[in-house]
């Protein structure tokens, strides 16, 4: 399957959740939502000539493993890691743990990955269902940046560290979460202080490595299209032809 490096200039911009499991519509309902200079298309894809047409993709969060066995079973695992090595693709909560490099805790039997960017996830790192939570976030980058984005996390994966080589794009973290809210955690931070450790990566809630982006929560499940915006703008226009 050949793949164009970014979408030239003269085109519609083809972006489109993965759509075997999860929460691909609701992805599709923000990105149809957002308006910027350039035209967006919103596919979805479920076969290898869906992605052909792609410009760049969303994993969308669900359930990683039946994700990527679902991909398997399509075909699409492997288009899926060659896609990835060259173009634009943003990974939340399930999907982040596809585009990492690494797992922690892989169910029995090991975890199918894609691997785009260079970090180390534990899945449901907070925890099961009863464990979810929501927050407010000072993410990095945003339209009206003073103004906090509404995290909502479920069953989401932890970031355990930072694995990016110097041969590699280095990583940028544009969002953390209190330390206080960490699992498992017997940190106890007055409400006055900045508790983002900056020292724990486990703090680390949304990142961008290169032309890729990884939110460990749902920005699909509010009515803020904010992190949409910016993947568009930032991930996927700025490596248009």
């Amino acid at each position: 399957m050949a793949m164009q490096q970014g979408p030239a200039l003269d085109k519609d911009v083809v972006i489109a959740p993965v759509a075997l499991q999860g929460a691909f519509a609701e992805h599709q309902v923000m990105l149809k939502k957002l308006s910027l200079k350039r035209k967006i298309c919103v596919v979805l894809v479920r076969s290898e000539e869906d992605l052909a047409k792609c410009d760049a993709l969303i994993l969308p969060g669900g359930e990683s493993t039946t994700i990527a066995l679902l991909a398997r079973l399509a075909g699409l695992l492997e288009p899926l890691r060659e896609f990835t090595k060259i173009k634009p693709v943003w990974g939340t909560c399930a999907g982040a743990i596809l585009l990492a490099q690494e797992i922690q805790n892989p169910k029995k039997g090991g975890q199918e990955l894609l691997g785009g960017i260079s970090i180390t996830v534990e899945r449901n790192g907070w925890g099961s269902q009863v464990e979810s939570f929501e927050a407010a976030l000072e993410v990095e980058g945003l339209r009206d940046a003073d103004r906090a984005f509404h995290g909502v996390f479920i069953r989401a994966p932890v970031v355990c560290s930072l694995n990016a080589k110097p041969s590699e794009p280095p990583i940028h973290v544009i969002a953390r979460i209190s330390a206080g809210l960490l699992p498992k955690t017997q940190t106890v931070v007055p409400h006055d202080e900045d508790d983002t450790d900056p020292t724990d990566a486990r703090t680390i809630v949304a990142l961008r490595q290169g032309r890729h982006l990884l939110t460990t929560f749902h920005p699909e499940l509010t009515a803020d299209h904010r992190i949409h915006e910016y993947f568009v703008s930032e991930c996927v226009l700025s490596t248009c032809a």
